[in-house]
């Protein structure tokens, strides 16, 4: 299955010239955002039981101990765990990530690493058919971003492994970085360029 596309060498001029740190705070603020901070342990304070002293404190010719709910006692509390009161998000401004994703895109036409498709769409909806289509462009991996997704195109790319389908909505910095190439149809790459 052969597929229409143009390589993309040259983006427009204000996607030039970007300092390269801007796509480093947007990754670094994307995957800070994506931890969920869930992870959670108790300290000897609020693990149940240890009321009590285990035994007394002299003549036994053992250490003292107050609990047996100490650290260093099977069922004892953890000392120094991860505690889910810290938030890990950080924040970036609506123009820095539009500038993250300027660059990033601007890097891969510089490598000849974007493709312009006419349009996206595999009729049967079957996930063979979508790999002869991908198999024309010989890549590593694809992300593809298609302006109008029918459920049809997106059954049959979503199963195979190293490719996103996603809307220009959806399109970020850090997908367009971390992507070896994309593919991109017309009116999807236009929104893009236009802003």
């Amino acid at each position: 299955m052969s597929v229409e596309f143009k390589k993309i060498n040259q983006l427009p001029e204000d996607f030039q010239g970007i300092n390269p740190h801007n796509l480093y705070l947007y990754v670094k603020a994307y995957l800070a955002n994506q931890r969920a901070g869930t992870a959670h342990t108790k300290t000897r304070g609020e693990v149940s039981g240890g009321g009590k002293k285990p035994f007394r404190q002299k003549g036994l010719g053992r250490a003292r101990q107050g609990s047996i709910r100490a650290p260093h006692f099977v069922g004892g509390g953890v000392a120094h765990g991860p505690r889910n009161e810290r938030d890990w998000s950080q924040k970036l401004n609506k123009k820095q990530k539009r500038v993250a994703l300027k660059y990033a895109l601007n890097e891969k036409a510089e490598n000849e690493k974007i493709y312009v498709v006419p349009e996206v769409k595999i009729e049967s909806g079957k996930t063979k058919d979508a790999q002869k289509w991908l198999d024309t462009f010989n890549e590593r991996d694809y992300l593809i971003v298609v302006d109008n997704m029918d459920e049809k195109t997106y059954l049959a790319f979503r199963n195979i492994p190293n490719v996103y389908i996603i809307t220009p909505e959806e399109l970020n910095a850090y997908y367009a970085s971390v992507f070896k190439s994309i593919i991109f149809d017309e009116a999807a790459f236009d929104k893009v360029i236009k802003g």
